[in-house]
């Protein structure tokens, strides 16, 4: 079956909804494609101990503040997917759960949407598909090789999992700090944390809404064409939350320089030290997901599409959104995504009515 819309969105997550509420203010047609059989995007997938950066206040989408959680300061990931659950339903958004879109191709006047369930026509579409089921782990010798448990960020849940284990954490950045220190807390587990470089973190009093500034403040610099400031980068690659500095503070968030290769029984340096290991878990980052947009033939170094803005500059009727800096300063963020929406949303209007 074949329908028509003005905009298909790919994906239903945070960066999706902010979308359908800015297409819904311009009076646009459109419909929200989503994988997820569930609301709450890949918030509904982790880990249990994650608290967002922010406060609830500096943590919202856009037309509606995102409730405080009641005895925490920084919400946990349940009380987002229960706000992203509320936002959808209040504004009522015409989310298709269980969707998954396949391919968008040329066609002619419209862009063609392939779904599972159907094909769409549209005037332009929207990928918001972020970067959650494309996890990223290094071709590291002997990862054939080694007999323990293998996962990444997304498999990972709690330390329960981990009891009287030796862990190997690999990953420098915030969800490596996090991990380590989820499982370094336990007396259950023993941890290895491993960095390429050693662990920067940011000043304690340093949170998500300081982020935010910092990566506006980088993008207005840029745009105005003075010189780049550097961002969040320059300040550090991990955010010290309350359990990241409980573990710090108490030695047990040392990090080893990155290991040479693993084997059958744990991990190898170049110094010929060792370290025995039942499990690795790899907080090794993702990569776009953008498999769907394949047939468009737009990829660029790194695997991205190059925009201007969000504004697809190989096809001017895709937008991206949410997917990092290069989609919008701070767009893969609760508070950040509403901006760039905004933007696309604008965009598009201007495109279907000129």
């Amino acid at each position: 079956m074949t329908q028509h819309t003005d905009v298909v969105v790919v994906g239903g997550g945070q960066a999706g909804l902010a979308a359908g509420y800015h297409l819904r203010r311009r009076g646009l047609d459109f419909v929200i494609l989503d994988a997820e059989t569930a609301p709450g995007g890949s918030w509904q997938h982790m880990w249990e101990s994650l608290h967002l950066f922010s406060p609830a206040e500096h943590s919202s989408l856009p037309g509606r503040l995102m409730p405080v959680q009641t005895g925490e300061t920084y919400p946990d990931a349940g009380h987002v997917v229960d706000y992203l659950t509320d936002y959808e339903k209040r504004y009522d958004l015409p989310v298709a759960h269980g969707t998954r879109v396949n391919a968008v191709r040329p066609g002619g006047e419209r862009l063609l949407v392939e779904a599972d369930t159907g094909t769409w026509r549209a005037r332009a579409v929207i990928s918001a598909t972020g970067t959650w089921t494309r996890p990223f782990i290094p071709a590291v010798p002997g990862r054939e090789v080694f007999t323990g448990r293998q996962l990444h960020t997304v498999d990972y849940r709690s330390p329960a999992d981990f009891a009287d284990q030796r862990v190997v954490v690999v990953g420098g950045g915030n969800s490596g700090a996090q991990i380590a220190a989820d499982l370094a807390l336990d007396e259950h587990v023993e941890v290895t944390w491993v960095t390429q470089r050693p662990p920067r973190f940011l000043p304690d009093d340093i949170d998500g809404r300081a982020l935010f500034d910092v990566a506006t403040a980088r993008r207005r610099a840029l745009d105005a064409g003075r010189s780049d400031t550097g961002g969040v980068a320059s300040l550090g690659d991990i955010v010290a939350v309350p359990p990241v500095r409980a573990a710090r503070d108490a030695g047990l968030l040392t990090a080893k320089p990155m290991f040479a290769r693993l084997t059958a029984d744990g991990a190898w340096w170049a110094d010929n030290s060792h370290t025995g290991a039942d499990a690795v878990i790899w907080c090794t980052g993702f990569r776009p997901a953008l498999s769907h947009l394949a047939p468009l033939n737009l990829r660029g170094p790194r695997g991205h599409v190059p925009t201007d803005g969000t504004r697809a500059l190989g096809e001017p009727r895709l937008h991206l959104l949410g997917y990092g800096d290069w989609t919008g300063p701070a767009s893969a963020t609760l508070i950040g995504v509403g901006r760039t929406a905004r933007d696309a949303a604008g965009e598009i209007a201007h495109l279907l009515h000129s």
